[in-house]
């Protein structure tokens, strides 16, 4: 991981997020195993590998219908390093997820931070619910990467003096900004993380339209990618019947 700088007074400054597939338990036959049994009992995972071509029929009915129980057997953990914004994002999604984030309390918080990349959108253009994001010009990007840097930097040196001072770690914490970097395990299954990208990405296929904010899409698509390459029949269903949670 990078997320720690060399020297640990000297800021490091980041435009994109870190998503790692830690352990897992997730197969397209996890959802077939859990759907034949309402119909044929008990079976062999060697049973369900037989007739390819009608398993995958068999997930695309669940997901179009939206069964969607088969798809709560299994798990995903990944690790994430994102800002703190998106965090508070990510916690609005609670049905089927669990989380442990790292604790501002317990450790001295590392001076990492967000600064937009450059092909980030900055510029919003119209009213709240018809509104589209357009790029900066170099100019914008400029100020708004000085202005954080400098902010950053002057934040983090006043949460260093108060803990000079012995000052408790949770209290000297409170002048830190939300685009500090912070690192979560989450844990989820393939019906948690489909509602989850039914929100927070953008997506062709969606029949309904998301509107994420682009760093919280950035941690979904890195998570998607995982995902489409444990349950690939899956992620298909997922996405040919419009990208919406069974």
């Amino acid at each position: 991981m990078t997320d720690t700088p060399a020297d640990p007074a000297v800021p490091t400054f980041r435009g994109d997020v870190t998503v790692e597939l830690v352990k897992h338990s997730a197969a397209d036959s996890d959802v077939l195993w859990a759907a034949r049994v309402s119909t044929a009992g008990e079976q062999s995972l060697d049973e369900l590998s037989k007739d390819p071509e009608r398993s995958k029929g068999l997930i695309n009915f669940l997901m179009r219908d939206r069964h969607g129980s088969p798809f709560e057997h299994n798990s995903m953990t990944f690790f994430i390093s994102a800002p703190i914004f998106v965090f508070r994002e990510f916690m609005r999604h609670r049905v089927g997820w669990s989380y442990n984030e790292e604790s501002g309390r317990y450790r001295e918080l590392q001076p990492v931070f967000y600064v937009p990349a450059q092909d980030r959108k900055l510029v919003q253009e119209g009213r709240p619910g018809k509104y589209v994001f357009i790029d900066g010009s170099p100019e914008q990007h400029k100020v708004v990467g000085d202005a954080m840097e400098d902010s950053y930097r002057r934040s983090y040196e006043t949460y260093q003096e108060m803990l000079d001072a012995g000052i408790a770690r949770e209290v000297a914490r409170s002048v830190l900004p939300v685009g500090l970097f912070s690192s979560m395990y989450a844990t989820c299954n393939a019906r948690s993380l489909m509602h989850f990208l039914g929100l927070r990405t953008q997506h062709e296929n969606a029949q309904v339209p998301s509107f994420p904010q682009r760093e919280i899409e950035m941690v979904g698509e890195r998570m998607e990618e995982h995902w489409a390459r444990l349950m690939p029949l899956t992620h298909a269903a997922f996405n040919k019947n419009g990208r919406i949670a069974p």
